[in-house]
């Protein structure tokens, strides 16, 4: 198994979801999701504009560190939450 696949047999799928209620850390999260774009799979973003919140959903192909590391950061920003999926395979 070359070294790419080893590293690939790693990684897991998860799946973060993120609740933004304060939109000035807008800019902070798409920088930290930025950092992160190697890992990314996709991204959807939905304005909730009646209960002035966003939602996001973001999948990664990641090590669980690097999934961990994430939404550490992510949860870090003020007025925002985030919760990470796992899948099993």
């Amino acid at each position: 198994m070359e070294n790419k696949d080893l590293e690939r047999s790693n990684n897991r799928i998860a799946v973060v979801s993120v609740l933004v209620a304060d939109k000035s850390e807008v800019e902070k999260l798409n920088g930290i999701l930025s950092d992160y774009g190697d890992w990314i799979l996709g991204r959807m973003g939905i304005p909730y504009k009646e209960k002035a919140v966003s939602v996001l959903s973001v999948v990664l192909d990641a090590p669980v560190e690097i999934t961990n590391a994430l939404t550490g950061k992510i949860g870090r920003l003020n007025g925002v939450s985030v919760k990470a999926l796992f899948g099993k395979m």
